[in-house]
């Protein structure tokens, strides 16, 4: 049941990244350039899950949200002067040097913390004062842009980040009762997760780094701790649309 309801949680991001993989290796539009045809295919996709109640409009929101803030550091990424990264194929639909559905792919993280908040019901214990939260990865979202032209501190970040939520407990329903486990250890794993499928669209020929320009190679580990981060900010974005709620023991009942 957990791994339905996490495939659930997944549809949007499963849905991209199966197009990636799909049009890497069979593309027949010649009239039609790939990152534009999955711009589409990706908006299409989001008016069907909203058609079929698949999707909550608020969910919708979270997506935009992400949509906007995530094109706005590919901007930067992409730029000439930086080139953390670069997309290698031609298009019509972005701007600059970011076709316009790269906002998707972190649109999917907000869709699946969206998704899977609801569909788990969670749940939390010694959770901080939303303020501190929204300080705090308003930081770690500036340090993406800082961190080229002074100190990195993302070291410093993960830190406060344990200290801020390493006693939070994220409680989950499968079926009837709640499950637990530390929230940290729920964000490194997702953080993988998005690592391995990283992999496969780097593969894809979706984005490239700088080191798979000749030939591709897995993307490095230290990675983890760019998606660790983003992971927290995507979280904390979806908190102020779905507001945590906190976990009470159930009382105990005894039989007469």
């Amino acid at each position: 049941m957990f791994g339905i309801k996490q495939a659930s949680a997944c549809i949007f991001g499963g849905f991209l990244l199966a197009m990636m993989i799909l049009t890497r290796f069979w593309y027949p539009f010649d009239f039609l350039y790939r990152y534009d045809f999955l711009f589409l295919a990706a908006v299409a996709f989001q008016i069907f899950l909203l058609c079929f109640r698949l999707e909550s409009p608020r969910e919708a929101v979270v997506i935009l949200i992400f949509h906007f803030v995530a094109t706005v550091m590919e901007l930067f990424k992409t730029s000439d002067g930086i080139r953390s990264w670069q997309y290698p194929e031609p298009f019509v639909i972005g701007i600059g040097n970011v076709p316009l559905f790269a906002g998707f792919m972190y649109s999917a993280v907000g869709s699946y913390i969206a998704r899977v908040w609801r569909i788990f019901d969670f749940r939390y214990s010694s959770y901080p004062p939303m303020w501190s939260t929204v300080v705090l990865v308003t930081l770690i979202y500036v340090n993406f842009f800082s961190h080229h032209f002074v100190t990195d501190i993302r070291w410093l970040l993960i830190f406060a980040s344990l200290l801020m939520f390493g006693k939070v407990q994220i409680y989950f329903k499968m079926n009837r009762v709640h499950r637990k486990m530390p929230l940290v250890v729920g964000w490194l794993l997702v953080a993988l997760f998005i690592w391995f499928a990283e992999n496969l669209a780097t593969y894809a020929n979706v984005w490239i780094y700088p080191d798979q320009t000749d030939h591709w190679q897995m993307v490095k580990p230290s990675k983890l701790v760019a998606w660790y981060l983003l992971m927290m900010l995507s979280f904390v974005l979806v908190s102020l649309v779905n507001r945590p709620m906190i976990y009470n023991e159930p009382t105990p009942h005894y039989e007469k």
